[in-house]
């Protein structure tokens, strides 16, 4: 959620903006904001400004502000991590030029723990869906960590997690559809809680509330942390294309993104080749996307394979048994 509106002297502006004078009319604009620890949250402006007043929702003590074009409102105490949070936040610029924002956030998550992408399902065969498959690496917490499926959305994640403690070696399976009543999000401690198709009682199963298609043959997932950066990621096509006209542009700014941040990597210079991402051709239903969990990570299409039919094992290690193209 996010709401802005802003103010000048209208009439001086307009006398000003007619003989091209005019610069009490450039107000500031709001960039964002983020909370960078547990007791301070930045906002980001486009001019420096003074924050006029800030209140939040649910209720937080404020003991101090810092001014600028990043204005840092520190807190009496510290916030729990991972919690939604509105701010609405009157800032003034040095022109008496107003802003007022109204925008959510979450607190910081601090327990965010180390993790990587281990199995995807691109196909579905109802009542089981697509999913992703997640292996902690150290012990810790999900809450405020967002996934993308660059089809459905570059911007905007497919999915912002709750707050899940996790251990190391646990897995957590975030199902993309939902087709049966009795899948459950697991966020009281209870693996066995879903009942679902694909359910795993060893693995925190996550739902996705409706049976909208997120996840295609060709698509790249990944997922970031607080502070925008990829944490892990997998990019795949079939025949070597980033898919149709319809999805190409989104793929492309993906590969883009996550060849920046070296979360994947393509060899093909400034420009990512669709020839570097892991080939999809085969995968159906049964046979997965999968990691090979004995390698090391090397963000390349060799970390990947896919898993011989009826080979899928959600919430589990993954099937070693590779799939083999026949040949023709």
């Amino acid at each position: 959620m996010l709401f802005c509106t802003c103010s000048s002297s209208a009439n001086e502006d307009n006398l000003q903006r007619a003989f091209g004078t005019n610069t009490k009319s450039v107000s500031p604009v709001f960039l964002g904001c983020s909370a960078i620890s547990s007791t301070e949250i930045s906002f980001r402006f486009s001019l420096p400004v003074t924050i006029v007043s800030v209140k939040f929702e649910p209720a937080l003590e404020v003991e101090s502000v810092e001014n600028g074009k990043t204005a840092i409102v520190r807190l009496s105490s510290e916030v729990s991590g991972g919690n939604p949070i509105t701010a609405n936040v009157l800032v003034e610029d040095g022109n008496k030029n107003t802003l007022n924002v109204l925008v959510s956030f979450r607190s910081r998550n601090e327990k965010l723990p180390r993790f990587l992408i281990t199995e995807i399902r691109t196909e579905t065969a109802k009542p089981k869906g697509e999913f992703v498959e997640l292996k902690m690496l150290e012990d810790g917490n999900l809450c405020a960590l967002r996934m993308f499926t660059a089809t459905d959305s570059v911007e905007t994640p497919v999915f912002e997690f709750p707050s899940v403690e996790v251990k190391k070696g646990n897995y957590v399976v975030i199902h993309l559809r939902t087709y049966e009543e009795n899948a459950i999000n697991e966020i009281n401690g209870d693996k066995t809680e879903s009942k679902a198709k694909d359910s795993s009682d060893i693995a925190w199963d996550l739902w996705l509330p409706d049976s909208v298609e997120r996840l295609r043959k060709t698509d790249a997932v990944f997922l970031m942390d607080q502070d925008d950066n990829v944490v892990d990621a997998v990019v795949f096509t079939v025949d070597d294309a980033w898919g149709t006209t319809t999805n190409r542009g989104n793929i492309e700014q993906a590969a883009a993104l996550l060849g920046k941040q070296g979360a994947w990597i393509f060899e093909s210079g400034d420009v990512p080749a669709p020839s570097h991402a892991f080939s999809s051709a085969n995968t159906t239903s049964t046979r997965t996307i999968c990691r090979d969990e004995t390698l090391s990570d090397s963000n390349t299409a060799s970390d990947w394979y896919i898993t011989a039919s009826s080979g899928a094992t959600p919430g589990k290690p993954n099937n070693p048994r590779k799939y083999t193209a026949k040949k023709k």
